[in-house]
């Protein structure tokens, strides 16, 4: 199963959605693998050891052909990493938008795939649409769409839901996506209106299980751990693992 995580907005928690989401998928005793197409390598970070050489990055399978086999790094308690690089911006502009490099992730996950099959893949996307993203969704078989209660949030939901309108008929078929809830704060207002406007748009593609606002969750990634590694007890490690269970549930893992 292959997994993209994205949104057309910063802040909105792809990474920390991506980082507890395997995390949690380990703790059910499966193999994961995460790759950082975002050129500002948060999720890389996140590791601490991630290379520095653009080389050992996900940019040399684009750029020097290397497998993403060659490029990929144990992370110890999460499963793999194919790590970012900064580099990784430049591939827009060398690489444009042709059939063919849209479908390159998707051609070295299903070669990597036939060497340790059964693993759950998220993808941790940048916040634009371009070439590394729609790599993306040209390689996932689901979307998680993460949404921070506030109103450009939503409105980054609306133009993330044209976007893949505009893709499918070129992609022949329609992603099955959910919506999820994060830094909700259910004394304010506001989040329970974005939910229900949410609801209204989307109704049941969005989550059951909202991400509240949590030190643990905002903290561990400083840390260079996921939220159950840092604090299990915390509701942060709560939510996240009620929402692996229910996307498990309709068959996200």
């Amino acid at each position: 199963m292959r997994i993209a995580v994205f949104n057309q907005k910063g802040g909105v928690g792809k990474t920390t959605t991506a980082l507890n989401l395997a995390a949690a998928v380990s703790r059910d005793d499966k193999q994961s693998l995460l790759v950082d197409l975002d050129p500002q390598c948060h999720l890389s970070g996140v590791f601490g050891d991630a290379p520095q050489d653009s080389q050992k990055s996900l940019f040399a399978y684009y750029q020097d052909l290397k497998s993403l086999g060659q490029l990929e790094i144990e992370w110890e308690g999460l499963g793999g990493l194919i790590p970012s690089h900064q580099q990784l911006i430049k591939v827009d502009s060398i690489f444009g938008k042709g059939p063919a490099i849209l479908n390159k992730l998707r051609i070295g996950l299903d070669a990597l795939d036939a060497e340790i099959p059964g693993r759950v893949t998220l993808m941790d996307c940048c916040p634009y649409v371009g070439v590394l993203s729609l790599n993306a969704l040209f390689a996932c078989d689901r979307l998680i769409v993460p949404i921070s209660t506030d109103y450009l949030s939503l409105k980054a939901a609306e133009h993330m839901t044209r976007t893949l309108e505009i893709l499918e008929p070129v992609m022949k078929r329609r992603i099955e996506r959910r919506y999820v809830l994060t830094r909700f704060d259910r004394r304010r207002k506001m989040s329970q209106d974005i939910r229900d406007r949410l609801l209204g748009l989307y109704g049941m593609e969005v989550c059951e299980t909202t991400i509240a606002e949590n030190v643990a969750v905002a903290e561990s990634p400083s840390l260079q751990r996921d939220v159950f590694s840092h604090n299990g007890a915390s509701s942060g490690a709560r939510d996240y693992r009620a929402l692996y269970e229910e996307l498990r549930e309709q068959g996200f893992f």
